[in-house]
């Protein structure tokens, strides 16, 4: 079993001035087919995102058929770093894994940056390797852009946060601890208890 995770070879330290404000956004349009509203409900309080559906296809038709299908319904953010990001959608309370599609291929050539407040695939060090485990950007990350990234592939961004961006600094201030041969674990259980598409 293999185990999600980024290939870190260092980390930098890059100050932030994107700020997001904690009220919907009622300029997006609905209807726009090149996004997709989806809330991520937790245990916390809720977490809204637009999708960007041109730039990342796969990428989002994937992330909704997993919401679609329940997949994501009882599963926990497993790993948190500070100042870092948030990271769920794979394993539940007790850190079984929960069955996924088969991978997808790595978009991260959209040319959407891991800024602050950013929604991205989780994968292991081979590229084409995401399933259902995602991650929310707690700073401008971008050495895990395609550009910037040592493996030369990068982290595929696939949405942003457009309200709740409160909820994910919260969980990224929890007390963490290892569980297992898990790392990073938040000693308070973070739940998704579901996750709906906005039609």
């Amino acid at each position: 079993m293999k185990k999600i995770i980024f290939t870190l070879l260092f980390l930098v330290t890059i100050a932030s001035s994107y700020t997001y404000g904690k009220t919907y956004n009622k300029s997006v349009d609905k209807h726009n087919e090149d996004i997709k509203l989806v809330t991520i409900i937790t245990n916390l309080g809720e977490i809204k995102l637009k999708l960007f559906v041109k730039e990342a296809p796969e990428t989002t038709k994937n992330f909704i058929s997993y919401a679609n299908e329940g997949k994501y319904n009882g599963t926990i953010f497993h790993r948190v770093i500070q100042n870092f990001m948030i990271q769920g959608g794979g394993h539940l309370p007790d850190l079984s894994e929960i069955t996924t599609n088969a991978p997808i291929i790595n978009e991260s050539s959209n040319n959407l940056s891991n800024k602050k407040g950013t929604i991205a695939m989780a994968r292991t060090s081979e590229p084409n390797s995401a399933t259902s485990q995602f991650f929310i950007n707690l700073k401008n990350n971008d050495f895990l852009d395609k550009e910037k990234s040592p493996d030369g592939y990068g982290y595929c961004v696939f949405g942003e946060v457009i309200e709740g961006i409160e909820i994910v600094e919260n969980i990224g201030n929890v007390s963490t601890g290892n569980k297992g041969y898990f790392s990073d674990v938040p000693q308070e259980t973070i739940v998704i208890e579901k996750v709906t598409i906005d039609e």
